[in-house]
């Protein structure tokens, strides 16, 4: 190797960047197009002075730069040309270089005819061709579309915050009368119907629509807003001291315990617990078509239902999402399972998300055959691992990994509607007492610290304050004609709205009903739906019980027979979370949305 060589690989220094390459190649090409400014002369088109002067001619003979610009020869310029071209290869930017790094021959493509279209394919064989979308597939078959019109409203088993009727004619109860007041009062507080009773109540629409409007609670602090429970409507407020919270908590046991034994005897139909992170909807035997005593829990999280199943309360998940991707031999097991009749009860201690899967029987036994195969896959999994030798910290690490992904996916519904429990039968007994017992039931930090859950029902308990709705009316003009509003704001109870309904198709007119949902016990009347159509799936007598029977057996439940009649029917319409409601003397019934 030559010493300059050897010398200029040994000194960095003397290396040139690319960014110094393109930096001295601009340079170039500046003082070049510099120099051709300087040198060549400028050419004064024909018939100028400069050109026609012979003498202005003669002073640049003796320039062998010289040239004519009125000659034209075709070498010269193809060489010129030539030169050009050269030169900007040689002396070129880094757009040029960059242009010959970057130019890829482009292999010729060969001249192709486009097919013809094809056929279209018959009707027949579209099935085939294209199979049904998925998302199609996973629709719950629930969730079928309502009758156009039905003679009774449906009952929405979601607790609603506001009211609002709309009709031509006046509304009974907007200005009320000293005897009408009274008279709703007393037959509220006594469960005395004044279209069948023979006392000497008032029986007018106006006092009939104050008894529609009143219900009862448990406690009841005028200071806080009790339900729905947030911190907006109580930022205001401060925690209550040690002594009261005590004082609270003992009032509150008497009288949850006073109102499920009521329940229990069927003499209350149904009542609500609103704890400040979940809602229980308590309903007795008879009531939508079930035999036993029942409880609806929203919404719940791992921890909870891990703390029920360490109680041994067994619960079911109907609202829950199952996999449908299921192999061959599975579903077989599960057909062969169904048959033998084993697997019956909803709740199991293998794993957490086989007993939130399905309330029917082979559904739950997919389940637990399903969560068995996968422990047992895991044990083997790990033996093999440990067969092929590896290292016991990889096995853990890779265990560990796994039941993190387990647990995400079985949190993966808490807190929505996904994760609602249905408790039934002697379980319900167990239910009570661990809500009596549970650290969960009574906040303990934020606004309402130490206040116990709320108690709503529609008949009087121990210890319940006795509530009424605000009611504001107004006159309203929509499309030329004048109508009456009516808005009712407060807790509205699912037996509300059927006795207003009963009241107002008395005055032969049309009407519009709209109402507001509180959004943390949407579940529960959606759950109350999937039930139902659950047991018309099974068909099994023995866990549906006859409206005729659920009526008698809650004759002294407090409600009037119309109204009872309608929440022990076990049909498709007969359960809905309304939110516009029209009657319409036309049609006949009524249609809802």
């Amino acid at each position: 190797m030559d010493t300059n060589t050897e010398g200029f690989l040994s000194n960095p220094t003397q290396w040139k960047r690319p960014e110094d390459i393109l930096k001295l190649q601009r340079l170039r090409r500046k003082e070049k197009a510099l120099q051709n400014r300087i040198t060549a002369p400028a050419r004064a088109p024909p018939g100028s002075k400069s050109a026609d002067d012979p003498i202005g001619a003669s002073r640049f003979e003796g320039s062998t730069k010289r040239k004519n610009p009125f000659s034209r020869n075709v070498e010269n310029s193809a060489k010129r040309l030539k030169d050009d071209v050269n030169s900007e290869l040689a002396a070129g930017g880094e757009e040029t270089i960059f242009e010959l790094l970057t130019k890829v021959q482009q292999p010729e493509v060969p001249q192709i005819d486009a097919p013809l279209q094809p056929k279209p394919l018959e009707p027949r064989f579209m099935q085939q061709q294209h199979p049904p979308c998925p998302v199609e597939q996973t629709i719950p078959q629930y969730m079928e579309e309502i009758p156009k019109t039905s003679k009774l409203p449906p009952i929405h088993w979601s607790v609603k915050s506001k009211m609002r009727i709309i009709c031509r004619s006046a509304i009974p109860g907007t200005t009320l009368k000293t005897n009408q007041e009274a008279s709703g009062l007393t037959s509220f507080v006594r469960c005395i119907d004044p279209k069948e009773s023979t006392t000497g109540l008032d029986i007018s629409p106006g006092a009939r629509f104050y008894q529609a409007t009143l219900y009862w609670q448990h406690p009841y602090l005028p200071w806080f807003t009790l339900f729905p429970r947030n911190s907006r409507n109580n930022h205001k407020q401060s925690p209550l001291d040690e002594s009261v919270r005590s004082v609270l908590a003992k009032e509150w046991v008497t009288s949850f315990r006073n109102l499920f034994q009521l329940v229990r005897a069927r003499q209350c139909p149904y009542f609500y617990v609103c704890a400040n992170t979940f809602t229980v909807l308590f309903r007795a035997a008879g009531i939508g078509g079930r035999v036993e005593t029942h409880a609806l829990l929203t919404p719940t999280s791992r921890g909870m239902r891990a703390a029920l199943k360490q109680e041994e309360i067994e619960f079911s998940m109907p609202l829950k999402k199952t996999n449908a991707t299921t192999s061959t031999d599975k579903s077989e097991q599960m057909n062969r399972s169904a048959e033998s009749g084993l697997g019956n009860s909803s709740f199991s201690n293998s794993s957490e998300e086989q007993s939130q899967s399905a309330i029917g029987g082979s559904e739950e036994t997919t389940n637990q055959l399903s969560d068995e195969d996968e422990d047992d896959d895991d044990m083997d999994s790990e033996q093999w691992l440990e067969s092929l030798g590896v290292d016991a910290a990889e096995i853990r690490k890779i265990s560990d990994n796994h039941s993190k992904k387990q647990q995400l996916r079985e949190c993966g519904g808490d807190y929505s509607d996904q994760s609602l429990v249905f408790i039934e039968g002697p379980e319900c007994q167990a239910f009570f007492n661990f809500l009596l017992n549970a650290k969960s039931t009574i906040a303990k930090v934020g606004r309402l610290a130490g206040v116990p859950p709320t108690l709503l029902a529609p008949v009087s308990f121990v210890g319940a304050t006795l509530r009424t709705l605000q009611t504001r009316s107004t006159k309203i003009r929509m499309d030329g004609q004048d109508y009456h509003s009516t808005e009712l704001q407060g807790v509205v109870l699912p037996h509300v709205l059927p006795y207003l309904t009963d009241l107002l198709c008395e005055g032969r007119d049309n009407y519009s009903i709209t109402l507001a949902t509180v959004p943390s016990t949407a579940g529960l009347c959606e759950a109350s739906r999937k039930l139902i159509n659950d047991l018309d799936k099974e068909n099994d007598e023995s866990a549906q019980a006859d409206p005729v029977f659920g009526k008698e057996n809650l004759s002294d439940c407090g409600l009037n027979k119309r109204i009872v009649e309608n929440m022990c029917r076990a049909t498709k319409d007969s359960v809905f979370d309304t939110e516009r409601l029209l009657f319409s003397l036309d049609a006949g019934g009524f249609s809802w949305s």
